[in-house]
């Protein structure tokens, strides 16, 4: 299995752990969301695979992942865009934020997270890799907003934080999100 980076709350590495074993004991670790957008303004979401080892089958921001020990974050995010969504596009730097909450089966995400948008003026078709994506949609930012206020179950925990961060960074307009009382 993968290891992950241990950080501290300002992202210094403190130690490297089985990517498992993070998420069993909830310890802080760096990881990091991709957003694509199109001009429009949709923003492009995958369907997480079924097999997935936590939140299978619910929808999410485009790509995510945790760098490799050693692995720039940024390369990171692009390698992993191309290996879940059949995606390359380059990618800005949004944010970084915290966010720490059950996903099931005993497991807790904690991570300091590292967000990226990616910026496409035409219509990428996503070639995803079946083990790690079910399906995938574009969708305006206010649906998806209002989406995740009516069936949050639907979505990852961390997809309403990263919806979060573009709309403080002015990316996305959408309507006040409920505060999120597990996020940093």
């Amino acid at each position: 299995m993968s290891r992950v980076v241990l950080v501290d709350a300002d992202d210094r590495p403190v130690g490297v752990e089985e990517k498992w074993n993070a998420h069993l004991l909830g310890r802080l670790h760096r990881a990091f969301s991709v957003v694509v957008m199109r001009d429009d303004g949709s923003l492009l979401l995958q369907r997480r695979a079924g097999s997935k080892y936590h939140s299978g089958g619910l929808w999410s921001n485009t790509a995510c992942g945790h760098p490799a020990p050693d692995e720039d974050v940024a390369e990171a995010a692009r390698r992993r865009l191309g290996e879940e969504m059949g995606i390359d596009c380059p990618l800005e730097p949004v944010s970084t934020f915290v966010y720490r909450g059950d996903v099931g089966g005993g497991l807790a995400e904690h991570e300091l997270d590292h967000l990226f948008l990616g910026r496409t003026g035409d219509d990428p078709v996503p070639r995803p890799d079946a083990a790690e994506v079910a399906d995938w949609r574009w969708i305006a930012p206010d649906v998806l907003a209002r989406e995740l206020a009516r069936q949050p179950d639907r979505f990852t925990i961390w997809l309403k934080p990263v919806l979060r961060e573009l709309a403080r960074a002015g990316l996305v307009d959408v309507p006040t999100l409920a505060p999120e009382a597990k996020v940093a």
